[in-house]
């Protein structure tokens, strides 16, 4: 069961995506079930968020996240129980809450709630997908009339689209829909991703690899520490486990790709608690490194860049990786990195290949754990 939360800026499209989604899928064979979009519920039940008090204001914001969290939790439990074959789509997701908060606020609301970031942005959403508003870059298609709880003009608009993209980055599968093409575009690369997601014979992923080195600072970004692990598995297939977090927390996932012919690829992703993580640990397949590194991810020009540091193995270097960028896409690329060289179809920078012990390295290892 795939739970994908779909966001974005004012007047990004949403209520449109969401009919198409369920249109789609459903003559698919999934039952697609919808997680309405708080501030809508509330603006039902008749509460504003009109008010001078501060305090109540963050209260309120704490309460919809609670509210949020118990749906979530019962529609989940009740899509596994009556459905074969679920898919839950959810108009935004509960980090959304933080774009409309103080920093501070959004602490207190999380203590309150008694959960972190990191269960928030990792461990509750397979997917992220942002719907960028049109107020920026389809300006004329702008209008507060389809939505009572919209009173953004255009640069309003722009800023809250901007806010929602930072509260999200970092999560693992974030992915930014902009307005390059006209709308039908927009909603078929969404349909095509969630495609993707479901682990069916996909195309080897859109995503683009440099090396880089940092000249300059980073806008706003979200760090993470992660450790891969490859572990024994057939000729034509990879298996791996990967734990991701900060600050000692972290969420597991258990990953298996096979390539099934030229360009395309089977790819499936599953979390998996920390018990699941120590047990396949003892799977290791010793030739191979455990991969540590830090990643830095941020958003630039309405694209999601992921920037890797490796701790081990060393390297002189950084990895760039932007998700959701075909070949022939045209990349403003960021003034603050160095542009070393493309290495998207180099296998000796896969992370695979990385981690591979040398010949001698190996034999060490093993006379190492055999003494």
């Amino acid at each position: 069961m795939k739970v994908i939360v779909l966001t974005g800026g004012p007047c990004a499209g949403k209520t449109t995506a969401l009919s198409r989604i369920v249109g789609k899928f459903t003559t698919f064979g999934y039952q697609v079930y919808t997680v309405p979009e708080m501030a809508g519920i509330m603006h039902q039940l008749g509460f504003g968020f009109a008010t001078n008090s501060r305090e109540e204001y963050v209260y309120m914001h704490l309460k919809m996240l609670q509210l949020l969290l118990e749906i979530e939790n019962k529609t989940r439990e009740l899509a596994a129980k009556m459905a074969t074959k679920p898919l839950i789509i959810q108009d935004r997701g509960a980090m959304d809450i933080a774009a409309y908060v103080e920093p501070h606020e959004w602490e207190w609301i999380l203590q309150q709630a008694g959960i972190t970031e990191v269960d928030l942005r990792y461990g509750r959403y397979d997917a992220v997908l942002h719907m960028v508003t049109t107020a920026n870059g389809a300006e004329k298609y702008y209008s507060l009339a389809n939505n009572v709880t919209r009173t953004e003009n255009l640069q309003q608009a722009r800023e809250v689209d901007r806010r929602i993209q930072e509260v999200w980055t970092g999560h693992p599968h974030l992915r930014i829909f902009n307005n390059s093409g006209d709308f039908d575009d927009k909603i078929n690369r969404i349909l095509q991703e969630i495609s993707d997601l479901h682990g069916d014979p996909e195309p080897i992923e859109s995503e683009r690899k440099f090396k880089v080195r940092v000249t300059g600072q980073l806008p706003h970004h979200y760090t993470s520490s992660i450790e891969q692990t490859y572990l024994l598995s057939n000729e034509n297939e990879e298996l791996r486990v990967r734990r991701r977090g900060q600050n000692g927390k972290f969420i597991c996932f258990h990953t298996q790709k096979k390539d099934l012919a030229p360009g395309q690829r089977l790819e499936v992703e599953t979390k998996i608690s920390p018990k699941e993580y120590s047990l396949h640990l003892e799977n290791r397949d010793k030739d191979y490194r455990v991969i540590r590194k830090e990643r830095k991810c941020f958003v630039w020009d309405d694209h999601y860049f992921e920037l890797d540091h490796y701790l081990e193995p060393q390297l002189d270097f950084q990895i760039l990786e932007i998700e959701g960028l075909n070949l022939q896409e045209k990349l403003t690329f960021p003034p603050f990195l160095e542009l070393v060289e493309e290495v998207t179809d180099n296998k000796a920078y896969s992370n695979k290949t990385l981690a591979r012990l040398s010949a001698a390295e190996s034999n060490s290892h093993t006379a190492s754990q055999t003494s």
